[in-house]
Formats: C-alpha cells, structure tokens, sequence
C-alpha cells in the first residue's frame, strides 16, 4: 500500500479519494474548505492537512482533482504548494481538466524538482467517481504513468496512457467536444418529439437500440423529459472546459463550428439562471424558446 496525497474533495475528488482508503491506502487529504476535508476524514480515516504542502509530504504520489488552471497552479507551487515539499522520484497526477499550457508549464517545474507529472483527466461524471468507473486518459512519461496507474486504476474502467505530457487534456478536449454535440443533439430529437406529440421515452426506447443510441441518451433523457437538471456535470464547468476546447482549437488550427455554436447555447442556458444546471439542459432552453 502506498502513502498517498489528495488534494480537493469536490463532487469528484472527495469519492475518488475515497476508493483509494477503501483500498488500503494511506491517504491525507487537502481542501480548500476545510470542513470538507474534516468530514472526510471521518468518513473515510486517514489524515487532512492544512495546506497541499503539508498533504504532501512524505507522500509516494499525491493527486489533484480541483476546478481550473489557477486553482492547480495553486496547490502546486508556491511556498504551500505540493511541489515545496515532494520528494525526488514522486509523482504528481493531475486529474483536473486545464489548459495544455498550464500542464506543460507544471510538467517544467516538477521536472526541475524531480518530480514526475501525470496529466490525467476523467470522464465519467460524479456517478462514475461514486462507482470508481471513471474513464481515464493520461499524457506523461511511460515510467511516471505505469507507477501511476497502479494507484488510479482503483478508481478507473479503464486508464490509458495516450502519449507525452499534455495528451491527456488534449484527449480531454476530444471527450467535452463529442459531448456537446451528443448533447444539443439529443436536446433537438426530444424537442422534436414532444412538439410533434410523441410519447418522448417510447421514442427513446426505439432510437437508443439503433445507431443514435449513446451515452448521454441512455444516463440523461429521462431527468431532460421531467425537467430536472439539479444533479451531474454544470453548465458553468462545461463553459471553462469548451473555452479550453476553442482557444486550443484557435492555436493548432481545428475547425468547431459545431462546438463554438453550443458554448453560446450553454451561455444562454446561464442567462435563464441555469449556471449550476446540468449540462443536459440544454433542452430547457430548446422549451423556452420554442
């Protein structure tokens, strides 16, 4: 069993931290609120510590799992950060959505230190983390990843290491692209269905058995057909992934038009209030403006 640091106990991070103390592990745990990190303890045992640098030391590998670039550079370096005090041949595993930029800019520094970096976000949503069925894809060095995937694979259906620091956002960027397009497609074909007068889960029970079927249809149409949107993945985390997506896409010369078009959707959607909707709100919005 390895000695092990989590840094952010969100919707995300608390249940995948937690499969990691069902295992054995020996685990501190670091939030930004600390309540959050007391309660988990109580939770799950282990330890909390008052600052990444603190959750960190003496940890074999430490992983992240907190909201946007800032916040990693945050609990990465500086005075408190986790760099200050990881040793030489420890590994960090990024498991946070960001920018290439900023994976490439804290792959630099914990190479200066040492320190192997793992650029590894999930898809799979909260149910996934509760589940421990996560999907996960992984840029960095082969050494640093097969260490890695001893410990994430606790928490993962599958883990793949896609290709050098940076592969795995860039994976990541793939994923939320698919995404957003599956997502105002099924929007539009429910919409459909309920002004042409059909009966919305009948339609989906046929469609979903043929070549529409997928994911987003079978997890999400019945809470899009009741109108609930208070649970899973939120339209305002959705935004920063797809600005990640385009201002990525500006840089290397990828065409979204399609993506570009359902991040000014999902702006809507927060004008009608609909910041921490789910991000199959996106038929909400087809509703009220139908």
């Amino acid at each position: 069993m390895a000695k092990l640091a989590f840094l952010g106990l969100g919707v995300m991070g608390g249940p995948m931290a937690g499969h990691l103390a069902s295992a054995g592990h020996d685990v501190t745990v670091y939030n930004r609120t600390a309540a959050k990190a007391r309660a988990w303890v109580e939770k799950h045992g282990g330890a909390f510590a008052a600052t990444p640098r603190d959750a960190a030391a003496g940890a074999d590998m430490v992983m992240a799992c907190v909201g946007n670039d800032d916040d990693l550079r945050s609990v990465c370096v500086g005075p408190d950060g986790a760099f200050a005090s990881m040793a030489d041949g420890s590994i960090f595993v990024d498991h946070t959505t960001v920018s290439d930029a900023v994976t490439q800019e804290l792959f630099a520094v914990a190479a200066e230190k040492g320190i192997g970096f793992v650029d590894a976000p999930v898809s799979g949503g909260q149910a996934g983390a509760e589940n421990g069925q996560l999907s996960i894809m992984c840029g960095g060095q082969q050494t640093h990843y097969d260490a890695a995937e001893k410990i994430i694979t606790t928490y993962a259906k599958l883990c793949r290491r896609i290709g050098d620091s940076g592969a795995g956002q860039m994976t990541k960027m793939c994923n939320q692209i698919a995404i957003a397009g599956l997502v105002q497609g099924l929007s539009e074909a429910l919409h459909f269905a309920q002004k042409a007068g059909l009966d919305g889960e009948a339609v989906v029970e046929v469609i979903s058995q043929g070549a529409a079927g997928s994911w987003q249809m079978a997890n999400r149409y019945k809470t899009m057909l009741a109108d609930a949107y208070d649970h899973g993945f939120a339209v305002d985390w959705m935004r920063k992934d797809l600005a990640i997506c385009l201002k990525t896409a500006d840089e290397n010369g990828a065409s979204l038009p399609v993506t570009a078009l359902v991040d000014q959707f999902y702006k809507d959607v927060q004008k009608m209030g609909g910041n921490r909707w789910d991000t199959s709100s996106l038929l909400k919005r087809l509703s009220e403006i139908g």
